[in-house]
């Protein structure tokens, strides 16, 4: 049989919840508690859309014109986002995984990012998936195997569904008090600001979403103990939670507008925790550099509530 586009299709089981991961990318295709999706799914023999479930590495969100310098050098990147003229979302996105282990309820995937024009640096990335009783956790992995330190972040891209409907009827709790702000066109970080000057974009404390846009990242996390915590619920009170620990500073908020495309148009809400904003290979801001030999493991989970 020939294997899916989404590559080969492993499926997890625990106390009522069911995942299924796709090998392309190591990402998260169906997410589901007790039958009722968790997140945006596609179907198997699928092109993912809209990087949802994707892992992100070794760079998450954009990297500015694809440029950037290390080691003293300029590097360049292929530009991934034409349309925009950045390089998005990593190097490993449609790359396919290799198993290392396989469970009922956990699975290992590995892939190695080679020494290439843009990004001439060995980095293993190991992504596991393991579900238990309280959701599905994702730990993302980087080991150093070069000889030069190397540029790193990451993160996930799961699209949240808070129950029946679209964004419009749901609640959104967003524990961050601070928003990165973009150019309009191009999405181009400009500075941090407090959400305080930007009232549409303030979910500290819960509301209905609404007609709202978001396509922006925050920091400035509230956090229980070393948990931040995002919350997106129907007004039946049912819903989905992420939280993520102190490696992801930042998490990506967008609302999935994309009128073109109806059954695409505001589906899910697009939450990824990040250990580090957009275009941090340019502003250094919680960049991690990978020295040689060494490791980064960065984690966050998916819960029914």
């Amino acid at each position: 049989m020939m294997t899916p586009r989404s590559g080969r299709q492993h499926t997890l089981s625990q106390d009522g919840y069911e995942a299924v991961i796709a090998t392309v990318g190591a990402t998260l295709r169906t997410l589901r508690h007790r039958g009722r999706d968790l997140v945006v799914p596609f179907e198997a023999d699928e092109v993912r859309p809209a990087y949802r479930g994707a892992t992100l590495a070794p760079w998450p969100n954009r990297i500015v014109d694809g440029r950037y310098r290390a080691g003293g050098a300029e590097l360049h990147l292929p530009l991934t986002e034409p349309s925009r003229g950045h390089a998005l979302h990593g190097l490993l996105v449609w790359t396919d995984f290799a198993e290392r282990t396989v469970e009922p309820h956990r699975v290992v995937l590995a892939a190695t990012i080679e020494p290439q024009t843009g990004y001439p640096f060995r980095v293993e990335v190991e992504v596991e998936y393991r579900l238990d009783d309280d959701g599905l956790a994702q730990t993302v992995t980087a080991r150093n195997l070069g000889a030069d330190a190397a540029p790193w972040g990451t993160g996930p891209h799961p699209y949240l569904v808070g129950g029946p409907g679209r964004v419009d009827d749901w609640t959104l709790l967003l524990p961050a008090s601070e928003v990165l702000t973009v150019t309009e066109d191009r999405l181009i970080p400009t500075g941090v600001e407090p959400v305080d000057a930007h009232p549409e974009w303030d979910f500290r404390m819960p509301r209905n979403l609404g007609d709202v846009f978001i396509d922006h990242a925050f920091t400035g996390l509230a956090r229980t103990g070393e948990l931040a915590e995002v919350r997106v619920t129907a007004p039946d009170g049912t819903g989905v939670a992420m939280s993520w620990d102190r490696r992801s500073s930042w998490v990506q908020v967008h609302t999935a507008d994309n009128p073109d495309l109806p059954a695409m148009h505001r589906a899910g809400l697009a939450v990824e925790p990040m250990t580090c904003p957009p275009d941090a290979f340019n502003s250094g801001v919680d960049l991690v550099t990978l020295a040689p030999g060494d490791e980064h493991a960065a984690s966050w989970r998916i819960r029914a509530i």
